[in-house]
């Protein structure tokens, strides 16, 4: 009998049973460029043509799988060195640690293996339990913990699918539930940033404080990372601005990594306010006075938040500095963080135009801005009450 497709009839076996197999090539191995092919075997020829016949369509729209036994953990371990081309050392850090609650549970099975079911199993696990080194029982990863290695993986997954090793994303649908969402949002605390009052205090807090200036800075609106990494060449003190293109940031909060600002958006020229300009002057008299008094030990670092040898410090130590001022002076405890959003908020609030937020907060558009660090509370939302006033039939008072 002659076959329509190379379909080879085997010989019987011992039962007398006949088999059919046919060969296809499945493209060429991405490292070493050889030629790979597929081996099928079936026991009737209906089968075997149903096969080949699928095996070639896909092959011919080039989304033919070959198979393989590369695990979650080898191809998680190959993406990020991919991605390592293009990212930056802190992002991949955060990748890595993003990616461990995921390894931890899915990171043996084999990549072509692994089923929506594991990913959701996962994630339900992580929910419940991920934070197992607290060594307590019911102490889950937080959403936005667990929505952040979902986001890895599925990126992961969809590389992995456009380099035809396997089929589908099976974590693409995986989701994690709006009852949970809402759930944790009843339960949760959430820390807001500081109100104006607050602010206030805070700067009264600091006047005589010797780091009075990056702690300034801090409150007009730079991350962290920017204050640390400012030099007193990006600082213009007669034209009253600061130039915001380098950046010194904590890994792991251990390895401080230098680099520039976190994107094109995030190089930008600022104005200094008058108080900023007059703590950045002081500051700059008090380390000169430490130079002369430390002689030959001092190091001259060149940026602005240094001790009282000249040695650049980190965030952390402006972290504790901050934290020791607000527990010393009864000021509530928020991160140095948030003191951004307070400032974003203030300014959103008095009627500083969107693209103007956007380009004080060195964000590419204002969307980032009013999404994440705009956040009035309801006193600012005092005047929307007042203007209701004005629907109802009810005078406005004269200022």
């Amino acid at each position: 009998m002659v076959l329509s497709v190379p379909i080879k009839k085997l010989s019987p076996n011992a039962k007398g049973q006949v088999r059919y197999r046919f060969v296809v090539d499945v493209g060429r191995d991405p490292e070493t460029g050889k030629r790979k092919q597929l081996t099928r075997t079936f026991a009737t020829l209906r089968e075997a043509k149903v096969a080949y016949a699928y095996l070639t369509h896909r092959r011919y729209e080039g989304t033919l799988v070959a198979p393989n036994n590369i695990t979650v953990d080898e191809w998680l371990d190959q993406w990020i060195a991919e991605k390592a081309e293009d990212l930056e050392e802190t992002t991949i850090n955060s990748y890595k640690a993003t990616l461990d609650r995921v390894r931890s549970k899915l990171g043996c099975i084999r990549l072509q293996g692994l089923v929506e079911g594991d990913v959701r199993a996962w994630m339900e696990w992580a929910l419940r339990e991920g934070r197992a080194r607290t060594g307590r029982a019911g102490a889950g990863l937080g959403v936005i913990s667990v929505e952040m290695s979902l986001a890895r993986l599925k990126d992961a997954l969809n590389r992995a699918v456009k380099r035809h090793l396997v089929a589908v994303n099976v974590a693409q649908e995986v989701t994690i539930p709006r009852k949970t969402r809402k759930a944790e949002r009843l339960t949760k605390t959430v820390a807001l940033p500081w109100t104006e009052a607050e602010v206030h205090s805070f700067v009264l807090a600091v006047q005589d404080d010797r780091l009075h200036a990056p702690l300034l800075l801090s409150l007009m609106g730079l991350r962290p990372a920017e204050v640390c990494g400012l030099r007193w060449s990006d600082i213009d003190l007669d034209k009253g601005t600061v130039s915001v293109i380098n950046t010194r940031t904590m890994m792991g909060n251990r390895t401080v990594v230098e680099k520039s600002a976190k994107s094109a958006a995030g190089e930008r020229l600022l104005p200094l306010p008058a108080m900023v300009s007059d703590g950045l002057k002081h500051f700059a008299a008090v380390q000169s006075a430490e130079e002369v008094a430390a002689g030959a030990s001092y190091e001259g670092s060149g940026y602005v938040f240094v001790d009282e040898l000249g040695r650049a410090l980190n965030g952390k130590c402006l972290r504790e500095r901050a934290y020791k001022i607000m527990a010393r002076n009864q000021v509530r405890r928020v991160r140095l963080y948030d003191a951004r959003a307070s400032c974003l908020t203030y300014l959103a609030n008095h009627g500083v135009p969107d693209h103007l937020l956007a380009r004080w907060a060195g964000h590419t558009n204002v969307k980032t801005t009013k999404q994440w660090y705009v956040k009035p509370d309801v006193e600012d939302l005092r005047p929307a009450a007042a203007a209701w006033g004005g629907l109802a039939g009810v005078p406005t008072p004269l200022a």
